[in-house]
């Protein structure tokens, strides 16, 4: 029972992400903005997709802050960092299927609050 319910949801985020990505195309003015939750960290990444390229990225496990609301908040002021080192203000939100609340939720707030703009 436990492993057909964990399937539905992998199944669900699935096509929740397939259905984001049709929409979201990123450049180099405005790259995508994906992000990738585990149950203990969080990492999130700017890419140009005409390129293929990774602009920038942070990483929570290796700035050792955990998978919740507080944590998430200053990993996204490393990344709003990073992107105005790049010259960038402007990203296309990849949430990657996961519900808009919580954790990813707070994420996306803490970023417009140090100017990236989603």
């Amino acid at each position: 029972m436990v492993n057909k319910v964990i399937r539905q949801k992998r199944s669900l985020r699935l096509k929740r992400k397939l259905r984001i990505r049709a929409k979201v195309f990123g450049s180099a003015a405005t790259p995508r903005l994906s992000i990738f939750r585990s149950n203990k960290y969080f990492y999130a990444q700017a890419i140009d997709d005409t390129k293929g390229i990774t602009l920038a990225s942070v990483d929570g496990k290796k700035l050792g802050l955990k998978n919740n609301k507080e944590d998430v908040k200053k990993i996204a002021v490393a990344l709003a960092d990073s992107l105005k080192k790049s010259n960038i203000t402007e990203v296309l939100f990849d949430r990657n299927g996961y519900l808009y609340h919580g954790v990813v939720a707070s994420f996306a707030d803490s970023l417009r609050e140090n100017g990236i703009n989603l």
